[in-house]
């Protein structure tokens, strides 16, 4: 679980102003970790193209274009902007005194293609000019890297017209939220960070943290191996409510039991026919641990049920899909003594946001501002657990936001909501607290689809749910 800020301005000004540092030392330490990452990852590369802009992440570029002396045959350097920082100035009469440096007044191809146009600084969209060299870097063949941020991706993390393509984007002192919505997922590539001239902890001593970036290494599955003195109750009693659509409730059923729920029961007034592993029953059993209701639910269960079986109960729950469209059910966000975990897309949080505001939220405007309404929301409801679905999904609890970002287009299919819910209720119905219950079933939801090795396109809930079995041994 690593560290994500908003943005690295009050650290690097107090590199300057406690650590003795200058705005020329953290630059060197910039390059060299670009530099570095070169050397270590493509050595096969013998021409490397940079395009710097005008200002300090042109600057990085030069310094970067200096330090290629003895790596490649061909370092080609492209400014068409000029330069307009003293910093840039300075590098770019550093890097006119080299012989092995060739300015170049073009795109053209190369090994590497550097992205040092425009950095975290972007405060306008890009102009025709800087659209159309994004666009010709962007069809070189290349590998290609961005200094610090994608040219065209803004402070918030969006995209206004174009943005560069990165491979890979080598990021500066620390990790920055705008790295990690989703309208830039297809953007950044890997994201690694390099260090500013001092180590970590004291470039970002003292900083508020905004946000935390789960690992692969975070996933903890649940053990059976403290005790051979147990029984089936040891584990839980996971209550799934099915509704309308039946099948995203037995979706869900079949998830937690799979996941370590030592019962599951499906709570429906109709016949249904789950797996025979899965309990039936008309109302909420009294073992029961946990509950998990929204998924496929429509209009089936009636206003008094709700209130009986799932408002009045002290049970930890999941709250899901068509659960924001209940006012009933959403009185659960005012029983600060419950575990509740709320796990909407994008479009049913919009839903869920004008229920407890009274203010219309579009889908659009969550998508432009996940960090942001995510905050606002955690901070109206401290204690209630939010799982933002998306590419990159999104888990906040008293103002602290974690970020999943393993999510891949194999789970843009029916049903993978469905799963994530049986996860979570099955950790809730053991006893995790709602974010812990939250962080791993997302963290094993990504795991599972990344253990899949069929066609991305093919995957379906039960191929999920097949590899959670297989998930010790990755």
């Amino acid at each position: 679980m690593r560290k994500v800020f908003q943005n690295c301005y009050e650290m690097d000004r107090r590199c300057y102003e406690v650590y003795g540092l200058t705005e020329d030392i953290l630059m060197e330490h910039a390059a060299e970790g670009m530099e570095s990452y070169i050397r270590h990852h493509l050595k096969e590369a013998s021409s490397i193209l940079i395009v710097a802009g005008p200002g300090n992440n042109g600057a990085d570029g030069m310094a970067l274009a200096r330090l290629m002396q003895f790596a490649f045959a061909s370092v080609k350097l492209y400014i068409p902007f000029g330069v307009s920082t003293g910093m840039a100035k300075l590098q770019l009469e550093r890097v006119q005194k080299l012989d092995y440096v060739e300015i170049v007044e073009d795109v053209s191809e190369a090994d590497i293609i550097v992205d040092a146009l425009f950095g975290a600084g972007l405060s306008r969209p890009l102009d025709a000019l800087s659209q159309e060299i994004v666009d010709s870097m962007n069809n070189l063949n290349g590998f290609k890297l961005a200094c610090d941020i994608p040219t065209g991706v803004d402070e918030s993390g969006q995209i206004d017209t174009e943005a560069f393509a990165a491979d890979v984007t080598i990021t500066m002192g620390a990790r920055k939220e705008s790295l990690y919505s989703d309208a830039v997922k297809d953007t950044v590539g890997e994201i690694v960070r390099v260090d500013l001239g001092l180590r970590y902890n004291y470039y970002t001593k003292g900083m508020p943290v905004s946000s935390y970036l789960l690992d692969r290494e975070d996933m903890a599955l649940p053990s059976r191996d403290f005790s051979q003195v147990t029984h089936k109750g040891s584990f839980g009693h996971a209550v799934v409510f099915c509704g309308e659509k039946e099948g995203a409730g037995i979706m869900t059923g079949m998830s937690a039991a799979r996941f370590g729920a030592g019962l599951t029961t499906l709570v429906s007034h109709e016949r249904i026919n789950p797996p025979a592993y899965l309990m039936h029953d008309s109302k909420t059993p009294p073992t029961a641990t946990a509950m998990a209701i929204g998924m496929g639910l429509g209009e089936h269960l009636d206003s008094a049920f709700l209130c009986k079986h799932v408002l009045e109960s002290h049970l930890p729950v999941v709250l899901d899909a068509d659960s924001f469209y209940h006012q009933d059910l959403l009185g659960i966000l005012e029983q600060k003594e419950r575990e509740i975990v709320l796990t909407p897309h994008p479009k049913e949080f919009t839903v869920l946001w004008e229920a407890v505001t009274g203010e219309a939220l579009t889908t659009a405007q969550v998508q432009a501002d996940r960090f942001g309404v995510a905050r606002v929301f955690s901070a109206r409801y401290p204690h209630v657990t939010l799982l933002l679905k998306g590419a990159n999904m999104l888990i906040a609890q008293e103002g602290k936001i974690h970020i999943n970002p393993f999510g891949s287009a194999k789970l843009s299919k029916g049903g993978s909501g469905d799963v994530l819910s049986g996860l979570i209720v099955a950790l809730l119905a053991q006893g995790y607290s709602g974010i812990d219950a939250s962080i791993q079933g997302s963290l094993v939801l990504t795991a599972a689809a990344e253990a899949y090795k069929g066609a991305s396109y093919a995957m379906l809930p039960e191929d999920l749910i097949a590899q959670i079995v297989r998930l010790e041994s990755l």
